[in-house]
């Protein structure tokens, strides 16, 4: 997909060239940021962030710095998923994780960097709008806290071992997966700043979790049918940390048809929105992906 490169391209230039400015008084933990920011993947957050502002009407190059805020934000999760405290890995993407780079100190502040990172990206761009650089801010910080991510990982790492209920387990992995690619693509709509803002944003945040949900069951068939090396992370990891996934309460075959399910769900939410061939090609794509 030709589009998908271009995009990819732009915001890792983009990500590099509004990073601080080296500062020799805490170098090393510029330097592990810029290491896990570095380390690559598929940057479909940021991406979906730009194709979103542009389906809405908007000029994707406008949402550029909220793409690089939702990235920002995406590696610390990585950054402090990887710790000893969390996940305990020691791989991400093929390389050492930050804190076996770094040390355990020196990634957590890492981490903490880029999680405070997207907020002055957002309000210093000279690109976003105010009113919509508020909006993305609220969107980001408040599906990211405690009633999105952070809450998500809380259920997660406080359950280890635990049997979840079925609703249980997918009010997780909506706060754990879904809430960020819901900013992504409200960050996005925002930018675009469209008279059909309202209803694109609802549209978008039904987009968001389910593609959040068959993201997270893809990943939880992937720790159990994939390779460390083709993953580029240790597999088996949720059954040795013993975690609650939708394979251990349905078996892989369920699971396969729910990922299934919830990516035609987030197909069935782009219908609202005009010229959307590019965002629906990610979509089906994700749901073959191998890592």
């Amino acid at each position: 997909m030709d589009k998908l490169d271009l995009y990819i391209k732009k915001v890792e230039s983009r990500l590099y060239d509004i990073f601080p400015a080296e500062d020799p008084d805490c170098a090393q933990v510029m330097q592990a940021a810029r290491y896990s920011l570095s380390a690559g993947g598929k940057r479909i957050r940021p991406v979906l962030t730009l194709a979103f502002c542009e389906m809405c009407g908007g000029d994707a190059d406008n949402a550029l710095d909220a793409a690089c805020a939702v990235e920002y934000m995406h590696t610390y999760s990585l950054i402090h998923d990887d710790l000893p405290c969390m996940d305990n890995d020691d791989l991400r993407r093929g390389k050492p994780s930050c804190h076996k780079a770094f040390g355990e100190c020196t990634a957590l502040l890492a981490g903490d960097a880029l999680a405070i990172l997207p907020f002055e990206t957002i309000a210093s761009s000279r690109t976003i709008p105010p009113p919509a650089a508020v909006k993305c801010i609220r969107a980001l910080s408040h599906l990211c806290g405690m009633d999105g991510m952070i809450g998500g990982q809380q259920t997660d790492t406080a359950n280890a071992g635990n049997e979840l209920p079925g609703e249980t387990l997918l009010r997780m992995y909506s706060r754990k997966t879904s809430a960020l690619i819901k900013a992504a693509c409200l960050c996005g709509v925002y930018c675009a700043c469209s008279p059909d803002e309202e209803r694109y944003a609802a549209l978008a945040e039904d987009y968001g979790e389910n593609l959040g949900l068959a993201f997270q069951i893809i990943d939880d068939i992937l720790d159990v049918t994939s390779s460390t090396e083709v993953l580029g992370k240790p597999v088996g990891n949720d059954e040795t940390l013993d975690k609650h996934t939708y394979v251990r309460s349905y078996g892989l075959a369920r699971a396969e048809d729910a990922a299934r399910e919830y990516t035609g769900k987030a197909v069935d939410a782009l219908a609202g929105f005009p010229d959307n061939e590019f965002v629906r090609g990610i979509t089906t794509l994700l749901l073959a992906r191998k890592k």
